[in-house]
């Protein structure tokens, strides 16, 4: 095992452990480094990786800290590798969004309260009947993640918002090429929306998992 992959080891071992705990502060690095029995330049190495990934928390002239490790800090580095995706991948990302956002959907249903329902309701509003492609995509974004948030999951919520950076291009170039994209986007929101009014969690997963699809179909016959 590399030096650096060594460090990055025991240094997560500490940490599951619970030697270290969420917002604690790492001992000084000359000792850390001797406690651990490496070198002070593997430590630095490792501590330099774990920052990258939101588990260690570097402050300048302060110290080196663990952070919260809440899962939407830990999942922002699931949206930097999705970044990395390659045109032919992009179905395999909306193959597993169509499994986790009915799911979500469903799970909102009986959760999300009267005054989200209202706000989601007023996004689809201020659009109007014939929105650009680009307001279209920003706001169904914002649309699935008030759904999503409402879930109470919050890895759910992370992981969804990590692996819609592949499909928000797939959705940009529908609405730009296909007939009727952006209205039956429109319906296919107003749909969910009315299956959560009525906390119909079943219905609300059955529009959400059409509204996937017909990306993902599309995206299927273009490729």
């Amino acid at each position: 095992m590399a030096v650096t992959d060594e460090a990055i080891e025991k240094i997560k071992g500490m940490i599951v452990s619970g030697a270290l705990a969420p917002g604690d502060r790492l001992p000084k690095e000359s000792e850390l480094a001797a406690g651990l029995g490496l070198s002070r330049n593997s430590l630095r190495e490792a501590v330099r990786a774990l920052s990258l990934i939101r588990i260690l928390d570097v402050r300048q002239g302060d110290g080196t800290y663990v952070t919260s490790l809440d899962p939407q800090l830990l999942l922002e580095a699931l949206s930097f590798v999705v970044d990395f995706h390659r045109d032919d991948t992009v179905l395999e990302f909306l193959a597993v969004r169509r499994i986790l956002e009915p799911a979500a959907t469903a799970m909102a249903a009986p959760r999300i309260d009267e005054e989200r329902l209202d706000a989601l309701g007023a996004q689809l509003d201020a659009l109007g009947p014939g929105p650009s492609v680009e307001e279209l995509v920003a706001a169904d974004l914002e649309f699935h993640r008030g759904i999503v948030q409402a879930s109470g999951n919050s890895v759910l919520c992370s992981l969804l918002d990590g692996l819609s950076g592949p499909t928000t291009r797939a959705r940009v170039w529908r609405g730009l090429t296909q007939r009727d994209a952006v209205s039956r986007t429109l319906h296919e929101h107003r749909a969910i929306l009315a299956a959560l009014r009525d906390r119909d969690a079943e219905a609300a997963r059955s529009w959400a998992t059409v509204h996937v699809a017909s990306v993902e179909q599309w995206l299927r016959s273009t490729l």
